[in-house]
């Protein structure tokens, strides 16, 4: 399995620097609910954390947050921000089982491809607590493809999306924006809040 495409990886390899000073601040929007669905100091597995800006505002409010990249770069850019060590996790390679009340996934999943993506759910899903809650947001699309950084895109349709939760039983939600990235083009969004069955 290969969870994260190679030009992808390049990308966020020669553009670490500047992508984390860019400075993502984080989006309480959606992360504040997240939280406040989470009970105090609860054990916290952020995917794909960037530059760590999400992960930050987690550990200041007193929860147990492990922080993960795929991108050894982009762990680095996070490190520093944190001031403590970022773990480079490919999401294939997540294997903790019923450890997480909640997995954040903000702008990650979306790079994943999409023959891979129900197995990473899949991993996810083990590695939630009964009743654990996971965030995922996604670029919205009919079809994968490329952006002008070329950086791989699953580009999902609602409709693809829930054909890939369903199947675990989560029982989930998804809701739409239209929002922007690093690309400073407007784009519809979806989110995603599912919760692991007991």
């Amino acid at each position: 399995m290969r969870s994260l495409d190679a030009e992808t990886l390049n990308f966020y390899a020669a553009e670490a620097d500047t992508y984390a000073l860019q400075a993502r601040a984080a989006k309480s929007k959606r992360l504040d609910p997240f939280l406040a669905a989470l009970p105090a100091g609860a054990k916290i597995l952020e995917l794909g954390c960037g530059g760590g800006q999400d992960s930050l505002v987690m550990l200041t409010r007193g929860f147990d947050v492990t922080s993960t990249d795929g991108s050894p770069e982009m762990a680095k850019q996070a490190e520093q921000l944190l001031g403590r060590p970022v773990a480079v996790l490919p999401f294939d390679q997540l294997e903790e089982r019923d450890i997480y009340d909640g997995v954040w996934a903000n702008a990650c999943l979306l790079h994943v491809p999409r023959p891979e993506l129900a197995a990473v759910l899949f991993r996810i899903h083990r590695a939630l607590k009964p009743d654990g809650i996971f965030y995922a947001s996604y670029k919205a699309g009919m079809a994968d493809g490329r952006d002008r950084f070329q950086r791989y895109y699953n580009y999902p349709s609602r409709d693809w999306l829930i054909s890939q939760y369903a199947p675990l039983g989560w029982s989930f939600e998804i809701d739409e924006n239209i929002g922007g990235g690093y690309d400073g083009e407007k784009t519809e969004w979806l989110h995603v809040t599912a919760i692991r069955s007991a």
